[in-house]
């Protein structure tokens, strides 16, 4: 008994450090800063604003896109709108580009549309504002690659997991292109965070045994075959400022894995992850009236963002 004990601990400890892909690697303290009242400003203009902002609010749509196109382009992005057409109505991603044609491409994208008629603050105008903020850390600390900030429309439903969504029409002019891209990071809700005991839940008891109960830190998440690009984000972000950074690696009958833009690029070929606050594993007021701007931490958003541009710059 004793001996099968033993070999259960080990193949669980085996297993444990495939998903989590613990590191010491650490970053030397980032100097840059990321102002914590511009990222609430673009949640509540994005939330308030512009709401709703579903596939029938086209016209709110708009004013999202607008909104993005303008602040790319303030930070010195060549921009473009990449437009495409469902039912009938034309939509667009907004695409913003630094250091273009030096060398591998990294993709960094963020849906802004909201599920049905909720605010959508933290899914996903946070995601978006913290894309927005990383065009000004573009503008001032200049790329030797070439980054590709996309925000996407139509990533909710009724579009989830087809092919009119943003993303996927995204990954589809890549692929065709024959793009020499190094990878994509999905932003997938980055603003809130617990240090509540118990804030943090997780869909299986090995993760929950794996993982803290307080939901005070960023992940890195993607699926089983991409460990290398999941770890090499992850050990980029770490350090950098005092928000902890945990990845996960994991196949995508794990729900969640796969709950965001990242899934339409692996179909292609191309590496995908997405960094987030673990969505409904910690935001009780996921797809519901209550994801509003002031529940959400702007301070530790600040944070992500720095951690994501200085994995940009290693990377």
């Amino acid at each position: 008994m004793a001996r099968i004990l033993c070999a259960v601990v080990v193949v669980l400890s085996v297993a444990a450090g495939c998903i989590s892909q613990p590191t010491l690697r650490r970053n030397t303290v980032s100097a840059l800063v990321v102002d914590p009242q511009r990222l609430n400003d673009h949640v509540v203009m994005l939330s308030e604003t512009c709401h709703p902002r579903d596939w029938e609010h086209v016209a709110n749509l708009e004013r999202c896109a607008g909104y993005i196109t303008s602040h790319f382009t303030n930070a010195g992005a060549a921009v473009e709108a990449q437009v495409f057409d469902v039912r009938g109505q034309a939509y667009r991603n907004v695409i913003g580009r630094f250091g273009v044609g030096r060398g591998e491409k990294i993709v960094v994208g963020a849906h802004y549309d909201a599920c049905a008629d909720t605010p959508g603050a933290d899914d996903n105008a946070s995601g978006v504002a913290a894309l927005i903020e990383l065009a000004y850390l573009l503008q001032r600390n200049a790329p030797d690659r070439e980054i590709e900030l996309v925000a996407y429309t139509l990533e909710e439903p009724p579009f989830f997991r087809t092919q009119h969504m943003g993303s996927a029409v995204h990954a589809r002019r890549l692929a065709k292109e024959d793009t020499d891209l190094k990878g994509v990071i999905v932003l997938e809700m980055v603003g809130c965070f617990s240090d509540e005991k118990g804030s943090q839940s997780y869909p299986s008891l090995l993760l929950k045994l794996m993982y803290p109960s307080r939901g005070n830190f960023i992940a890195v998440a993607g699926p089983w075959d991409q460990g290398d690009w999941i770890k090499a984000i992850k050990i980029g972000m770490k350090g950098t400022t005092d928000l902890p950074v945990y990845s996960i690696r994991a196949p995508s009958v794990v729900p969640g894995i796969d709950f965001s833009d990242h899934l339409n690029y692996w179909p292609h070929g191309f590496k995908a992850i997405m960094i987030t606050d673990t969505a409904f594993y910690r935001n009780r007021a996921y797809h519901t009236p209550a994801d509003t701007a002031d529940s959400l931490d702007y301070n530790r958003m600040a944070k992500v963002v720095v951690a994501l541009y200085e994995a940009l710059r290693t990377l």
